[in-house]
């Protein structure tokens, strides 16, 4: 039998990935690939050219409030949602390999990561620049492969730390403790996903 696609709106690495993973074992899938789209845009186009079964993007998160690349994005395209379902959602502060904190002059990541992380940038990076990326993960791999300065961090998954050999400079920088995000998991009407 043929796997399940599952279209994420991240990169590998990423809080949508993250995502996929726990629906997968929520709803016993085993015989699933998961594709990384990095924008909910391109997972919404991908799903109407049939290019993947199912796709999983955040709407909502509990702090950064609701996710407008989503709903610009969700009023271009038909789809069903099959289930909307939350994880959560701890960012870290990660560095190039030999960064120290002192260094530091930028701080990027994808907006919604910004937003949950507002107070503490503003209480201890009020210095530093911030940059949008088009994902929490993207600017990880970018950091990692000096697409981004060495004076740049990003705020990302303690994964993405693993995955891209970048050095955790702090944990747990999300403003609220219990910081979650709610996903949706979408198909084309009668899809077999």
């Amino acid at each position: 039998m043929q796997p399940l696609i599952i279209g994420v709106s991240g990169a590998k690495g990423s809080f949508s990935e993250q995502a996929a993973e726990d629906f997968a074992g929520k709803n016993n899938l085993r015989n699933y690939q998961i594709r990384y789209l990095i924008s909910v845009e391109n997972t919404l186009k991908a799903l109407d050219k049939k290019e993947i079964d199912l796709g999983i993007f955040p709407i909502e998160n509990s702090n950064g409030g609701v996710v407008l690349e989503a709903i610009h994005a969700m009023s271009q395209h038909i789809f069903k949602i099959k289930e909307l379902f939350e994880i959560p959602v701890i960012h870290c502060l990660l560095g190039h390999k030999n960064a120290s904190k002192e260094e530091i002059k930028t701080i990027a990541s994808h907006n919604q990561a910004i937003k949950q992380c507002k107070m503490y940038l503003k209480r201890i990076w009020p210095k530093a620049a911030l940059e949008e990326t088009a994902d929490t993960a993207k600017a990880a791999e970018d950091l990692s492969k000096g697409n981004l300065p060495k004076i740049t961090a990003v705020i990302a998954s303690e994964n993405c730390a693993r995955l891209y050999g970048l050095k955790i400079l702090e944990k747990s920088i999300q403003d609220l403790k219990f910081n979650f995000t709610s996903f949706l998991a979408v198909v084309k009407p009668g899809a077999r996903a």
